[in-house]
């Protein structure tokens, strides 16, 4: 399993763009994306790091594995 690198919101957000979601909206500190083929949405914290464990689990809810998020980084 690959490591996690430690990334900005904006930059997890430009990630997930790779894989076909989109910046629905943005609330405060969170930017919520949403994607036309999944009922859950990402909800990215906008924050200079974002926390490991909070990246593992949005990779998760996007049915991604971790490889295929660090190898589109």
């Amino acid at each position: 399993m690959s490591s996690l690198p430690t990334l900005s919101g904006r930059k997890v957000v430009q990630v997930f763009t790779k894989f076909g979601w989109q910046v629905a909206r943005q609330r405060g500190s969170h930017i919520i994306m949403i994607k036309e083929e999944h009922h859950a949405t990402l909800s990215v914290p906008n924050h200079q790091e974002v926390a490991k464990g909070t990246l593992r689990g949005l990779i998760r809810v996007a049915d991604l594995t971790i490889s295929e998020f660090v190898a589109a980084c």
